[in-house]
């Protein structure tokens, strides 16, 4: 089959690694100027700092399976340490395992709670890097192209046009994209079972990484990080991962890696720059931590509207979406529709490969 992929990030990845493999055409069209979406880490200065998700669920199997099959599951590390603490305002306290996940509301099943995370050594855009590395010469990848519209045809061909590019068809296309995206693209031509995905909702998160030697912070660092009591919290700050301990070979020895994580009010994404940011990340940071000197080098990293909520009205409106999709030629992977976090993205994709190869089998297109 000659297959589309709209989205170059970690699931539209996976599908194109696993649809080369069984010698399909594939072409990936990313509308950014690189690939691996919100799995993205910076090395400067002997730092990995991570710019997206920091590591994926400990209890996965799908992240190690396909690592493996790219070449880089001897690169997966374990978290280091499994204590963490809250600051209701005054001090830090040690919480119980899994209390600061369920604290801050986060979408993490029970099974899962308290048994941390891993990544890889060198930062998690090790994974994406990988499976480019394992399509290329045999995918075509085309960056910054901005597909505009999809239209499904009764020959059971789907047709695809980028900006300001000619038309092309396809046997099949995976939207591997955000729900407003995916939404946008199929209103057209599905209808309100598409439209309503628009309605998905999202959050936002701004998060700064800072660097200071390692003298300059007085705390042990003996933790994951802390969170911060909703009723404490200020400028929008919930919680900080000591990345340097948390994790292997995100810093020098002689230096500390911590990375603040906020929750920004409308307009503040683009309304604040870097320094602004700078300034409330060293501000909270020195309510809850004794510091000797300012950071030596700090990293800010935007998400807006980028993480999916799976309440039970979403998990309905992409059921009724992939229902009206339904012999089309056209399907849904990734995290904006199959659950949460690193783990799903992979299980969405690996799933919506063997879609893909059923629709093959049927002889539809």
């Amino acid at each position: 089959m000659k297959v589309a992929i709209v989205g170059g990030g970690l699931a539209g990845l996976v599908v194109a690694v696993r649809r080369v493999e069984a010698g399909d055409e594939v072409v990936v069209f990313e509308g950014s100027a690189r690939l691996g979406g919100q799995l993205h880490t910076e090395s400067l200065h002997g730092f990995n700092v991570e710019h997206g998700a920091e590591g994926f669920v400990a209890r996965s199997e799908a992240v190690p399976s396909i690592a493996r099959a790219v070449g880089v599951g001897a690169d997966i590390v374990d978290q280091l340490v499994q204590r963490s603490y809250g600051f209701d305002g005054t001090s830090l306290k040690e919480l119980q395992p899994g209390e600061a996940a369920k604290f801050l509301g986060f979408q993490v099943a029970k099974d899962e709670l308290g048994r941390g995370i891993r990544s890889f050594r060198d930062g998690m855009q090790a994974l994406p890097t990988a499976l480019a590395a394992a399509i290329a010469g045999r995918a075509r990848i085309q960056l910054e192209r901005q597909i505009v519209s999809v239209r499904c045809e009764a020959s059971a061909r789907v047709t695809l046009t980028a900006h300001q590019r000619a038309p092309e068809r396809f046997d099949a296309v995976v939207l591997a994209t955000n729900a407003a995206q995916a939404a946008a693209l199929l209103t057209p031509e599905i209808g309100p079972a598409a439209e309503a995905l628009g309605a998905a909702t999202t959050l936002s998160s701004v998060t700064v990484s800072l660097a200071y030697a390692r003298d300059a912070v007085e705390h042990p660092l003996d933790g994951t990080g802390f969170v911060v009591a909703l009723d404490a919290q200020q400028d929008g700050l919930r919680a900080c991962t000591f990345s340097s301990t948390k994790l292997p070979a995100r810093a020098p020895a002689s230096h500390a890696l911590l990375r603040l994580f906020f929750r920004p009010a409308a307009g503040e994404i683009a309304g604040l720059d870097d320094s602004a940011w700078l300034a409330r990340a060293t501000r909270g940071l020195s309510r809850v931590l004794s510091l000797r000197s300012a950071p030596q080098h700090f990293w800010v990293s935007r998400w807006g509207n980028a993480l999916p909520v799976f309440d039970a009205a979403h998990v309905e409106r992409v059921r009724t979406l992939e229902s009206a999709l339904t012999g089309r030629g056209v399907f849904l992977a990734g995290a904006a529709f199959h659950g949460s976090g690193i783990d799903a993205a992979v299980r969405s994709a690996e799933n919506t490969a063997l879609a893909l190869a059923s629709y093959a089998a049927s002889g539809v297109h």
